[in-house]
């Protein structure tokens, strides 16, 4: 009988992965120059650059394995993943991208944009692409000095407008990105846009200049877990409406969890922030277009002292270039279990309909819960014709079907009465200005209790 089972059942044998170092003959000795922080000098390089050879394995198989080695991985451009491949690197693989790259470093195959219209109901995703491991840099190795890397860009020409990651993920579905470190970088960490079925799931942010996660519209169901490290932005961004240099789509953000979320130790400069950015895209042919944010979860969040739910025009294009044409909508939103050892807020600035907030341990009496309008001024030259508004103070905004429970200052077991949980602000023009800043405004926030 077992004989004619094996002759009634084939038997197939499947050759096994390939390693990255069979293809070691498509690696390049190259010689360049990196500027360094700890040092005013221009550094001479001469190492290996793996990206032909780490894209033979792709184009070959399915999986690229990067092992752990003394020396760098250097990338020249991005590596591209199709639909069911995966891509792990050892943790202590270092993946850095050679100066004036700027582009990504991985991104998925059929990346669409759509920057002058909605986007289209079937747009050919990727699928079932996983991403895991690794020490990944653009070389950005201070606030002032990128190495030529600048932008995170799909490619190095015809880039897709408004991409901006290290790992760069748009129009997929079914994604996986775990247990990465992003280090000294400027464009997002990992950008996500037009996706659903996602996870992304251990980020490490270290000396890191733009956001963390970064996920722009449309997006659904996705989980945003284990993220921490010092950013000199958002930790974690939902960008339903965005500034047009970096949104390659717009629409809704709903039914997202984000989870474990850790804001940098006391000591280290990082903005320690979450935002939550909804509006009313207008296209250039007038066309408009809501960009909700609704039924999102955010618990178990230690140290992000500033949740920015506020209006904010493009302060780099200029505001009256770029800016939501009305404040946008929230709703059903939900904070569980928040940390803070430093004073922090939940600024509120959009139409919102549906928030809880569940738990929460305060150092001090400080108002927790801010809704209304913000002002605030940026002073871009000595000049005081020169100096910008940064937000949209002068716009109102209303709350509503607010409940909150649980609210307390550590080391004390009863609860902070409403009042003194949520303050609503209606801005004043300020006739001193610009003696004395901000400008102020004439926007209220109206809380409907």
């Amino acid at each position: 009988m077992s004989r004619l089972l094996l002759i009634l059942c084939p038997v197939f044998l499947f050759a096994a992965d390939k390693p990255l170092s069979d293809f070691q003959h498509l690696v390049r000795t190259e010689t360049w120059t990196e500027q360094w922080p700890d040092s005013t000098e221009t550094r001479k390089v001469t190492a290996e650059v793996w990206t032909q050879a780490m894209q033979a394995v792709l184009d070959a198989q399915t999986t690229l394995h990067i092992p752990a080695r003394q020396r760098p991985y250097y990338l020249d451009g991005p590596l591209v993943l199709k639909s069911g491949q995966k891509l792990t690197a050892d943790p202590k693989a270092e993946i850095r991208l050679k100066p004036g790259t700027n582009t990504c470093m991985v991104r998925n195959a059929n990346v669409i944009g759509f920057a002058e219209q909605p986007v289209p109901a079937d747009t050919q995703p990727d699928t079932g692409i996983h991403i895991e491991g690794g020490i990944w840099t653009t070389l950005s190795t201070s606030r002032s000095e990128t190495n030529g890397n600048l932008r995170g860009a799909s490619s190095k020409q015809n880039a897709v407008h408004g991409t901006h990651g290290v790992i760069l993920l748009h129009n997929v579905r079914r994604v996986s990105v775990r247990n990465i470190t992003v280090r000294q970088s400027r464009a997002f960490a990992v950008h996500l846009g037009n996706v659903s079925e996602f996870t992304v799931d251990g980020v490490t942010l270290e000396g890191h200049h733009r956001d963390g996660v970064h996920v722009n519209a449309p997006a659904s169901h996705g989980l945003i877990r284990r993220v921490s490290g010092d950013s000199h932005d958002d930790t974690v961004a939902l960008n339903a409406w965005e500034w047009k240099n970096y949104a390659p789509s717009y629409g809704a953000i709903h039914h997202i969890v984000i989870e474990d979320v850790r804001g940098a130790p006391e000591g280290f400069p990082s903005a320690n922030s979450i935002r939550l950015l909804p509006g009313v895209k207008r296209f250039n042919d007038g066309a408009t277009l809501d960009c909700p944010v609704h039924d999102i979860t955010l618990r178990r969040i230690t140290d992000i002292t500033e949740f920015k739910l506020y209006d904010q025009p493009n302060l780099e294009l200029g505001r009256d270039k770029d800016f939501s044409i009305e404040v946008g909508t929230l709703k059903n939103l939900r904070f569980e279990d928040l940390t803070f050892h430093r004073p922090g807020k939940i600024e509120i600035h959009a139409n919102l309909d549906g928030f809880t907030l569940q738990n929460a341990a305060l150092p001090s009496r400080a108002h927790l819960v801010v809704i209304g309008p913000k002002s605030q001024t940026y002073q871009a030259g000595p000049a005081a014709t020169q100096w910008r508004e940064i937000f949209s103070p002068d716009r109102d905004c209303t709350a509503r079907n607010i409940h909150v429970s649980g609210v307390r200052q550590h080391g004390t077991t009863t609860e902070l009465p409403l009042d003194q949980v949520i303050l609503v602000i209606e801005q004043k023009p300020n006739t001193d200005y610009p003696k004395t800043t901000p400008r102020g405004g004439t926007g209220r926030g109206v809380w409907i209790r």
